[in-house]
């Protein structure tokens, strides 16, 4: 399925916005008549720097033509090449969308199915051949000895070392310098493990086939290879036909660690310490690991009634074992390598006492491998005492026998740098820094636990536990009936008391009984595998004091939290972590912060947390609450907010962001979004989420999870150390104005969103969002509970169906509105706009991802979901506003930053959309047709299978949908 060879399609673009005309359109006669091409330029120089990638796509295009033909017949084969065709046709405005639309009215669903799954395997390859041609580009780059590039870290060391920093003001920005991705289990990605498999081999084959000089012979092994993986993926399912478990989940996320964790993040933390440390001496960095890792799958039971005891002590236990396994199996390399003998070495007294052999035992030769196997023995023993049996081999059981087992990662980590000391007694430093180097690192970053499972759960239900457990007690009767003081009042006391409300046979509601019980094994979890098992504790939805106070009585329950018998303060290692995700919360969230702080109690615990206060913003459930600019722009007040109460309050604070794949929930270039924090927001420590396709778009090998690791490095460390906010003095006018424009974007987007009759009606038909519950892509359900209002809606739903149909309505609606109304007739307003999206990098960002959105939406397409709204008034009226706001966003940029091209700012999305966005086209009309379809009445499983692959196509082909 190569792309046509007229190059004039590489000039087409995202079709589609309406004509100029400011009044509302009724979708019934509504027919695009301005291409978006008209805001997306490229030049000869542009087409030229994308012809490999062009190439490879054709040759995985053309391959999997070849296997659709063989294998599904002409009939499929034609009908995909002739709707591929119509497709780049219909970009370049030379025939109708009917004409499409007609290949696929009432097509026998036999047919339709191969035809789905052609454009969906499609665009996984062209996924595939856009991250080869990133690394193609970068190494041109440096080969060509360029400097380096923005989001690099050798970029960033350049920066740093023109900006004359001194070693003290090194050392106290990151002096706990901490970056954390939290993988999350809010998968829009519906990949398979066999299909994430037969990628990755495509994946290194092409990069062979790049990289090396073959002969024709080579050549066409290497293609037959390429075949016979695309084969594979042509004849494996895409979907699962059950619904992913938890318990999938979990292993999914586990996966990404032998793929590319083990090997990139030591490598990582090595390096960026060694460089840090060679620039700025006297700055006393500390030995302690810059990336760890984290994750909410199985411990976050927000909306997810799946996740019980035995879910969290899984999630902990196969973390565990992951780790266990890595730091088991590379001790075994190591031993192997290490062949060094006694007589052409010396030894010292710690390795030979570390070894445990006598003079006259052969083993004693080779002091190495003997110190080495001592090792691996006590930690075969560790395992032991932490898993079942079962996790063991049989050989290693046998090395258990009289070893003792170690009490922590730190002992493991002591016995190794015995080994490190030796090795450079003797001058084998380029030994030392291979494996021993990366396995030291290895126990420093991951220890016995792998990475931090953080809970978390909604305010509502702490609420309700507590008021049961507090009348159990006999403390109080009704505590849902008491304002805010009293509820403090009274958790403050319950908290200064050792002891507790309940008893093991205590009768409790089944919600109560498994809140405790879910607690109770997240203890269990830190008694075992130690206090990084279970770091954190998120509350979401959090509006108050009491709201931090609640979740403190469950973890006093089981015995997370403790009183300090000689000072009476609180102490715990796990840290409470407001999430606040409205806007009002986020408004109100550095005055909720400052509440808690002024209560003693509280207040010690987090003096005993080394005075570090963690606080979660989240981008989903604000951009529903209230649109793209207005969310956008709470979130950074209320960061401003937050760092001025931190430093009022004199504690440090860490950020925790709940950023999506989506724009809509956050999303765009890490990079960017990291520099456009607010001054003081960063402080040489992070923690973000990473969820959907984003994980395996990120993370699925080692080249890619380097390269994405790096970006979120550099970007901490640059927005920790450099003035990045770039407005100087006129900082505060700038606030007032975004003030005014989030203001006016929100009452837009309230306007559309959540006051006009009959929304929610034209949202659920004009989109997927029912069947999107149908869909194997998570273990949660799309609610919180069972509702028709939006704001009981998951963010991932609500992002996913409007990216679906392609109106993108989260990454823009209501921000077009708002610069018009703010900037009127008065040129000096808009070059107040133009100046801030040079100067500053918080509103350049804003601007970019936005325009991303923009490029990737499409009204004419939208138009056709359009038609699924059986009320033509309701349709006619809710289309005319989304696409009268759709071209005055447009314009409004146009106007801001002095260019119609949206993705100039973004050269390789610019690719993405010249070689790919062509094959998305029979994916949503098929996808309409097969909605049509079963909404009146065919509700077999062959067409609910179609609707979920369109959905699994569409999904992987624009990479960041939900």
């Amino acid at each position: 399925m190569p792309p046509p060879s007229n190059d004039g399609i590489l000039d087409v673009m995202s079709e589609a916005i309406s004509s100029a005309s400011n009044t509302s359109r009724g979708a019934a006669a509504w027919r695009p008549s301005i291409s978006i091409v008209d805001h997306i330029s490229v030049d000869d120089e542009g087409r030229a720097l994308t012809e490999p990638l062009r190439e490879d796509i054709r040759l995985l295009g053309g391959i999997l033509g070849d296997m659709v033909r063989e294998h599904s017949g002409t009939e499929v084969f034609d009908l995909v090449e002739n709707a591929r065709v119509a497709a780049f046709r219909i970009r370049r405005s030379e025939i109708d969308r009917d004409v499409l639309a007609d290949m696929f009215t009432d097509l026998d669903i036999g047919v339709a199915l191969p035809v789905i799954r052609a454009f969906t395997n499609f665009a996984l390859l062209a996924n595939l051949a856009e991250d080869i041609h990133r690394e193609r580009r970068r190494t041109i780059h440096v080969r060509a000895g360029d400097p380096p590039q923005d989001s690099s870290l050798a970029a960033t060391y350049a920066k740093l070392a023109a900006a004359g920093l001194t070693d003290e003001q090194v050392g106290r920005a990151l002096a706990d310098a901490t970056v954390v991705p939290v993988i999350t289990a809010h998968p829009t990605e519906t990949r398979r493990r066999t299909i994430f498999e037969a990628q990755n081999r495509i994946t290194e084959l092409m990069r062979f086939r790049g990289r090396t000089e073959l002969t024709a012979d080579e050549d066409a092994e290497v293609t037959e290879g390429i075949r016979r993986q695309i084969l594979t993926l042509w004849q494996t399912a895409l979907i699962r036909l059950e619904r992913l478990t938890i318990q999938d989940e979990i292993r999914s996320g586990l996966r990404y660690y032998d793929a590319s964790f083990f090997d990139v993040v030591p490598k990582i933390n090595t390096k960026v310490r060694a460089a840090l440390r060679s620039a700025y001496p006297d700055a006393g960095l500390a030995d302690d690991p810059m990336i760890r890792m984290g994750s909410w799958i199985g411990g976050d039971r927000d909306g997810n009634p799946y996740v019980t005891d035995e879910i969290v002590t899984m999630a902990t236990t196969r973390a565990a074992e992951t780790a266990v396994a890595h730091h088991l199996a590379e001790l075994e390399r190591l031993a192997e390598e290490l062949s060094m003998s006694a007589r052409l070495i010396s030894s010292t007294d710690a390795l030979l006492e570390l070894a445990d052999v006598s003079a006259d035992d052969p083993a004693a030769d080779e002091p190495f491998r003997a110190a080495l196997r001592h090792i691996r023995s006590r930690l075969a023993a560790t395992a032991n005492t932490m898993f079942d049996t079962e996790f063991l081999s049989s050989s290693d059981l046998f090395l258990v026998d009289g070893r003792s087992p170690y009490g922590c990662a730190d002992d493991l980590l002591g016995d190794l740098d015995i080994i490190d000391v030796a090795l450079r007694d003797n001058h084998d430093d380029t030994i030392a820094d291979d494996r021993l180097s990366r396995l030291r690192e290895s126990v420093r970053t991951f220890g016995f636990n792998l990475s931090g499972l953080d809970m978390r759960q909604n305010s509502d239900m702490h609420e309700e536990v507590i008021a049961e457990l507090l009348a159990w007690a006999g403390v109080h009767a009704d505590y849902l009936s008491l304002g805010e003081a009293d509820r403090v009042e009274i958790l403050t006391k319950e908290l200064a008391a050792r002891r507790p409300l309940t008893r093991p046979d205590a009768a409790l509601s089944d919600l109560a009984t498994k809140e405790l019980n879910i607690v109770r094994a997240a203890a269990g979890a830190v008694e075992k595998f130690g206090p990084q098992a279970v770091p954190n504790y998120v509350i979401s939805m959090c509006t108050s004091v009491s709201d931090m106070l609640e979740p403190m009585i469950l973890l006093k329950e089981a015995g997370l939290i403790d009183i300090d018998p000689e000072s009476g303060k609180l102490m715990s290692t796990v840290r409470v972590v407001p999430l606040f995700e409205t806007i009002e919360d986020l408004q109100q969230g550095a005055e909720t912060l400052l509440a808690a702080l002024d209560i003693p109690l509280y207040r010690d615990l987090v003096d005993g947390q080394s005075g570090m206060q963690e606080v979660m913003l989240g981008y989903s459930d604000s951009n529903k609450d209230g649109g793209y600019m207005a969310a956008n722009w709470a979130l950074y007040r209320g960061e401003l907010d937050l760092v001025e109460a931190a430093k009022k309050a004199g504690i440090r604070l860490r950020l925790f962001h709940g950023r999506g794949g989506t724009v809509g929930r956050g999303g765009g270039p890490s990079y960017d979004a990291i520099l456009a924090q607010p001054p003081g927001a960063v402080q040489g420590s992070l923690r973000i989420t990473e969820q959907g396709e984003i994980i395996a778009a990120k993370y699925a090998e080692p080249v890619l999870a380097q390269r994405n690791l790096e970006t979120l490095l550099a970007a901490t460390i640059e927005s920790s150390l450099l003035d990045v906010e770039g407005l100087g003095d006129d900082s505060e006018c700038a606030y007032r104005d975004m003030d005014e424009i989030a203001a006016l974007a929100r009452s837009a987007y309230s306007g559309l969103v959540h006051e006009t009759p009959g929304f929610v009606e034209y949202f659920t038909t004009s989109t997927p969002l029912s069947e999107i519950g149908a869909l194997n892509i998570g273990s949660r359900p799309a609610s919180r509970k069972q509702t028709e209002k939006i704001s009981d809606l998951r963010a991932i739903p609500w992002v996913l169906s409007w990216t679906q149909s392609r109106v993108m309505l989260p990454g823009w609606y209501g921000t077009g509105s708002a610069f018009q109304q703010w900037v009127g007739e008065d040129e000096q307003r808009l070059e107040t706009l133009s100046r801030y999206y040079a100067d500053w990098p918080f509103f350049r960002t804003v601007m970019s991802n936005m325009a991303q959105v923009l490029a990737k939406s499409d009204m004419g397409l939208a138009h056709r979901y359009a038609q699924l709204v059986p009320d033509e008034t309701l349709r006619d009226k809710v289309f005319g506003m989304i696409v009268d706001e759709h071209e005055r966003t447009i314009e409004m940029y146009a106007k801001i930053t002095g260019t119609d091209d949206l993705l100039t700012d973004n050269a390789a999305l610019k690719r993405s959309v010249y070689n790919r966005f062509p094959y998305l086209e029979p994916l949503n009309m098929l996808q309409v047709e097969l909605l049509r379809r079963f909404r009146a009445g065919e509700d077999s499983p062959a067409v609910r299978r179609g609707i979920q692959l369109t959905m699994n196509g569409l999904a992987t082909a624009l990479r960041n949908s939900g």
